[in-house]
């Protein structure tokens, strides 16, 4: 009876892999998939209904294969976890030689096997379960264990057959050199184990490139990554590839090498869109402005499109690459912008290069979206290109005003300050203590506040303050200098809610980069204030505010120019070229030099800084250096 039962099983089971043969595209072959998954359960727990006995092994273990195989093909998602079925049938086995290994991990459980089993018949099964038990391993992120398993099916086989030569990757050779046993006419495989080895030298191969990538190992990664391109995978995960050969290329300072793979994931699968972000990148860091703009276009409207997702395999596979690689670093270097990211790009650049009606276009796009709920759509987190959203209104004011469209750039300025006036404290006191850094600011805002509140309110207060500024810049150059004069004095009288206590004593460096913006829109508003207080003939007042503001950053080139050429219009001649010659003789190198180890500037301040800058430099200097001639001829 046993007999009967295991030859209708095993037609049973041919029927199955036979079905699978002639149905393997489209909605069939998915329903097919399910069905034989199901079917195939159930011939697996039918055998297992059995006592376990060395002539219905061979089947059990086949069975146990393809059923795996189907229930991977059925989910076509990442494999997780251990393969369901394969401790119970390594147990099975070692029960049909009398042994046990209950109480045994995966890696001795498989080493016990090996060792017991020596029947011919059942090399074959083993090998092919050993390689799905390797799928799922790989999957796991266990290469070790994989290359241990391997070792043990190839010194099986005769000793010195997976011996690694120096200078190899010692799991690839050990992957190679493993013999694929030969399939079985009365036992077929939905899926040949020829086949899965060489899906595993591939995802071998991509999986310790990535490692390496991570790890910063460029020269090895490129290397495995090399050879995974060459292996056996679709056209999906070999486009993946050429994207992470492309930003190992970067990150070896090889751009052009780096663009060739990009290019080239794109040709192998042009919806392979990451490989575009990282073009973008690239011609960035060559300084290829117009190549990297049309880059940005172009994924903007590929992102547009929404194009259906491409076949993530082949149909004739039920196990594939995959399956098997998913790891932070590759979901990292493969992760999809939104539309609305690539958008603020393209302004944000156009912003950086000048094109300040593009610019204006691009952030005008942008501000509209966020009224249809971008902050729902794309979470503003350090993974995303977006910065905060006062920021981008700010930068767009700053476009609008280059552009001159003053009156639109004081309403988008309106929006920001009206939105962020009620997060701001009456005082906000920053307690600068070099002991217990990592402990609550005691005086930051509300008694007991946090680091990370205080740092928020220092944020809002900057771009309240940055609001006002630009205010003042728009009407300055509308002809309102008494207007822009209110607008300064407003962002300066926010400025002074911020007390910075424990003077000499270095900033905690979690709050120094907001320190420092506040500052520098102090600078740019004392500047900007004593300007228009020079148009309004108001000299005296000018002056106080060129000194504070040399005060704030000593030797700054604007400040100290437009206190020298306001001393010179109080007839104040002989200060105004003391000052000149001070000056001149080092403090402006050393602001240079100074300014060349600040943090760079937001880029909505960037304006502002151009428009400060002091426009009569060589007029004033040929006019002090004709009072001091004449002063030294009198003196003669």
């Amino acid at each position: 009876p046993e007999r009967g039962c295991l030859q209708a099983w095993a037609a049973h089971s041919r029927a199955l892999v036979g079905r699978w043969m002639t149905a393997r595209c489209g909605a069939e072959a998915r329903q097919v998939r399910r069905q034989q998954r199901d079917e195939f359960r159930e011939l697996l727990l039918s055998i297992r209904g059995l006592p376990a006995a060395l002539p219905a092994l061979p089947l059990e273990l086949t069975v146990l294969y393809n059923s795996l195989l189907c229930t991977v093909g059925a989910s076509d998602s990442a494999i997780k976890g251990e393969a369901e079925g394969i401790h119970q049938g390594l147990l099975r086995v070692l029960e049909a030689y009398g042994a046990y290994g209950q109480d045994l991990g995966m890696e001795e459980l498989w080493q016990k096997v090996l060792q017991e089993v020596t029947v011919e018949k059942l090399q074959a099964p083993l090998h092919h379960l050993a390689a799905l038990q390797a799928a799922w391993w790989l999957a796991a992120g266990r290469l070790g264990s994989v290359a241990g398993l391997f070792q043990l099916l190839s010194t099986a086989e005769g000793p010195g057959r997976a011996q690694c030569s120096e200078g190899q990757n010692k799991l690839l050779s050990v992957i190679k050199a493993w013999r694929v046993p030969p399939e079985g006419a009365s036992l077929p495989l939905v899926q040949s184990a020829k086949d899965l080895k060489e899906i595993l030298c591939t995802a071998a191969a991509f999986l310790q490139g990535l490692q390496e990538l991570e790890a910063g190992n460029f020269p090895t990664a490129l290397g495995l990554l090399q050879e995974a391109a060459g292996g056996f995978c679709s056209k999906k995960i070999l486009a993946q590839i050429y994207t992470c050969l492309g930003c190992c290329a970067q990150q070896m300072g090889k751009p052009q090498t780096a663009l060739q793979h990009l290019k080239r994931a794109l040709r192998v699968d042009f919806q392979c869109l990451p490989a575009l972000s990282h073009v973008v990148s690239v011609y960035h860091e060559l300084g290829e402005t117009d190549a990297e703009m049309q880059a940005l276009t172009l994924l903007y409207e590929a992102l547009g499109k929404n194009p259906p997702s491409a076949a993530s395999s082949s149909p004739y596979f039920l196990m594939h690459t995959e399956l098997l690689v998913h790891t932070p670093v590759l979901t990292s270097l493969l992760r999809h912008h939104h539309p609305s990211e690539v958008k603020y790009l393209l302004a944000q650049r156009c912003l950086q290069d000048g094109r300040v009606a593009d610019a204006v276009e691009h952030y005008l796009d942008f501000l509209s979206l966020l009224q249809e709920g971008l902050q729902q759509q794309v979470p503003l987190d350090g993974g995303s290109a977006l910065p905060r959203i006062p920021e981008v209104f700010l930068e767009a004011a700053s476009a609008l005003e280059q552009a001159g469209r003053h009156q639109d750039a004081i309403t988008v300025c309106e929006e920001v300050i009206s939105r962020v006036t009620d997060l701001i404290p009456r005082v906000l006191r920053v307690e600068e203590r070099l002991e217990q850094p990592e402990c609550p600011l005691p005086g930051a805002g509300l008694a007991g506040a946090l680091p990370s509140q205080t740092k928020e309110s220092l944020c809002c207060l900057a771009w309240r303050a940055a609001g006002y500024l630009h205010q003042g810049w728009a009407w300055a150059k509308l002809g309102e200098s008494k207007e822009a004069v209110t607008q300064f004095s407003r962002c300066l009288s926010d400025l002074l809610r911020v007390q910075l206590h424990g003077s000499g004593v270095r900033r905690t460096e979690n709050l120094q980069a907001e320190v420092e913006v506040l500052q520098k829109i102090r600078l740019l508003s004392l500047i900007g204030r004593g300007m228009q207080f020079l148009e309004l003939g108001r000299h005296k007042e000018a002056l106080l505010d060129f000194q504070h503001s040399l005060q704030i950053s000593p030797g700054d080139p604007a400040a100290a120019s437009y206190l020298v050429q306001t001393l010179w219009k109080l007839n104040r001649k002989q200060e105004a070229a003391a000052q000149w010659q001070k000056f001149c003789q080092g403090s402006l190198g050393e602001n240079g030099q100074q300014q060349g180890q600040e943090r760079p500037l937001p880029l909505y301040l960037v304006s502002c800084l151009e428009q400060a800058t002091f426009p009569h430099s060589e007029p004033l200097a040929r006019s002090i250096q004709d009072y001091l001639g004449s002063a030294a001829q009198d003196t003669s």
